[in-house]
């Protein structure tokens, strides 16, 4: 079998799968301007409950600023995100955003950054007090409670920002590049650990980032923008078991997905990258 029959196996759907969960989130037409800069133009899709969608494109082409909107934190100039057929305009607790950076507070113990949302929503009872020591437990920081954010390394100031996301209950989870500053190995540990959480609940995540391997081993589908003004190029669908083990990525079919997304954007990476180095 050639490596081309192989991904137009894994990306044909199969008559005999399961019906598609409904929509969680429904974008029409999204476009987005800053000033004279288009940024992104007509995005059109839906994703389902339960989902994982990583976004995978070069540098500027909106990925990030796509998620923002998804999170309300930015306005988009033309068209509509609806999520459960409600109209995104403004940030809301039914979406949690874990950024690049953790921004933990560094004079509150990991209990108290991770009960932080908590807190805010004025949620304090004994109940969220039991599920965040939960949540901390589930993402391995059981017994670090009163530590600071000085005391932990950085994949664990991450697990620990993850479960601060995670605390106020979010139907969908937002990522933004969360293990982009971790060093290799603990990059490939921290997929694994959001693997195991996500398995536990099974929250949309919509995940950003600029490493393929780690789209593929994470995502059921990967959103593929183009260049500027952001539009999604392809969408690839991932036929892969789970649970994902990190052997998986040396496999052949596995290969062949990262091998495919990286000839659909090499030409743009190329670009922009000559572009940002005029």
């Amino acid at each position: 079998m050639t490596k081309n029959t192989l991904m137009e196996n894994a990306m044909t759907p199969n008559a005999t799968t399961m019906p598609t969960p409904p929509s969680k989130m429904v974008v029409s037409n999204l476009s987005k301007r800053f000033g004279k800069l288009e940024v992104l133009s007509e995005i059109n899709t839906e994703i389902a409950d339960g989902e994982f969608i990583s976004f995978i494109g070069p540098s500027g082409c909106g990925k990030t600023t796509f998620l923002r909107i998804v999170a309300g934190l930015d306005q988009a100039s033309s068209g509509e995100i609806r999520l459960d057929n409600r109209i995104v305009r403004t940030p809301g607790a039914d979406r949690g955003f874990v950024f690049q950076s953790d921004n933990l507070l560094p004079w509150r113990t990991v209990f108290e950054n991770a009960f932080l949302g908590l807190e805010i929503a004025g949620r304090v009872g004994e109940a969220e007090r039991r599920r965040t020591r939960d949540l901390l437990k589930l993402v391995g920081l059981a017994g670090f409670e009163e530590y600071y954010p000085r005391q932990l390394s950085g994949g664990m100031r991450q697990r620990l920002n993850l479960a601060r996301a995670l605390a106020v209950d979010p139907e969908i989870l937002l990522m933004d590049e969360p293990f982009s500053a971790l060093d290799a190995q603990t990059r490939e540990i921290m997929q694994t650990e959001l693997m195991r959480v996500w398995e536990q609940g099974r929250k949309t995540v919509l995940f950003v980032t600029h490493q393929i391997d780690e789209a593929v081993f994470l995502s059921d589908r990967i959103f593929v923008f183009a260049r500027r003004p952001g539009r999604i190029q392809e969408i690839v669908e991932i036929d892969l078991p789970r649970p994902r083990p990190l052997d998986i990525k040396r496999t052949p079919k596995f290969v062949s997905y990262v091998d495919h997304i990286w000839r659909l954007i090499e030409h743009d990476v190329r670009e922009s990258v000559l572009h940002e180095h005029v």
